[in-house]
């Protein structure tokens, strides 16, 4: 559900956080952790906590998905500030933020395929797939046509600290090399839309999965090509399952029924490290919400990348 975002004279420290599903099927518990952590994380320290529907991709969204998502937050009672973004409606500002990449220098087309790469690359990257070797950097080879515009990776190292996962370093040249913004079927680049869209809507505090720690290198490089803050990041444990799959739509990870409730929240809170009082389990939805708010710290969070999940879900 919604309510009136925050003043801008809230307590300095205070955290804008969001969450950024993509509405390729229900929620699961897996999605459900990143959304209790980066809602706690906000609303600890006064904050506002943002939604944003990731549907830039539109091949992988589910017709319905995303309403399905919506109503089972408001169903566990988070409440989101301001009105939802959907970055299908954002599409003028991804393109302004491509044209001024291009006007700097900094991206160029790419005629490659991706089996023309597979070929070619030196190396596999962090993403699992093969390292851009670099081929239509100094231009476009004769008779072909662009099929991708990309970014060029830096000539640095770059570093961060991850409020969870501690200081991370990533030459990105080498794990990743030029990496896509604009794709040939058109679709806007993840990596160039979550950066506007922080900006945009003022997101200096990042809580997410730990899935996408090995994207955040490239995320702060565009913001610094595109003169936007960077925020902080925290990136939080994944849900595994028994085989140690990430739960997912691919891995058939089930919905969660938010009539459950306290118990699920609950449980995703234990998950994050904390300890859950006994009589706290089947609490009112806002009694749950105040003692978690109260007592969340981001300290608790192991410092992983993925768990196994150590226990069944609440009926």
């Amino acid at each position: 559900m919604s309510r009136n975002a925050e003043s801008p004279g809230r307590h300095p420290a205070a955290r804008c956080g969001r969450f950024a599903p993509s509405p390729t099927g229900p929620l699961h518990f897996g999605s459900l952790v990143a959304a209790v952590g980066s809602y706690l994380d906000a609303r600890a320290s006064a904050g506002n906590w943002l939604l944003r529907i990731e549907d830039i991709d539109r091949q992988r969204t589910a017709p319905g998905a995303a309403d399905a998502i919506l109503r089972t937050l408001a169903g566990l009672a988070f409440e989101w500030d301001g009105e939802i973004l959907y970055q299908s409606r954002r599409r003028d500002a991804y393109r302004a933020a491509l044209s001024q990449l291009r006007d700097n220098g900094d991206i160029y087309p790419c005629a490659c395929s991706r089996r023309e790469i597979a070929a070619r690359a030196p190396a596999v990257g962090v993403d699992g797939a093969p390292v851009y070797p670099g081929t239509c950097r100094s231009g476009l080879p004769h008779g072909r046509d662009a099929r991708s515009w990309r970014m060029l990776a830096p000539d640095e190292e770059i570093v961060f600290d991850d409020r969870v996962q501690g200081t991370q370093r990533q030459d990105v040249a080498a794990a990743v090399g030029d990496f896509v913004l604009l794709r040939a079927d058109g679709e806007f680049a993840y990596q160039l839309a979550v950066m506007v869209d922080d900006a945009a809507q003022g997101v200096n505090s990042v809580v997410r999965g730990a899935d996408l720690l090995d994207s955040t290198p490239r995320q702060i490089w565009l913001a610094r090509r595109l003169r936007l803050p960077v925020p902080t990041y925290a990136h939080l444990p994944l849900v595994s399952n028994a085989a140690g799959e990430k739960l997912s739509k691919q891995t058939r990870a089930q919905a969660i029924d938010a009539t459950i409730g306290s118990p699920l929240l609950a449980a995703a809170l234990e998950f994050l490290g904390h300890v859950v009082p006994a009589d706290l389990r089947h609490a009112p939805l806002p009694e749950f919400w105040r003692w978690a708010i109260a007592n969340w710290s981001i300290t608790r969070v192991p410092a992983r990348r993925s768990a196994t999940l150590g226990h069944r879900l609440p009926p």
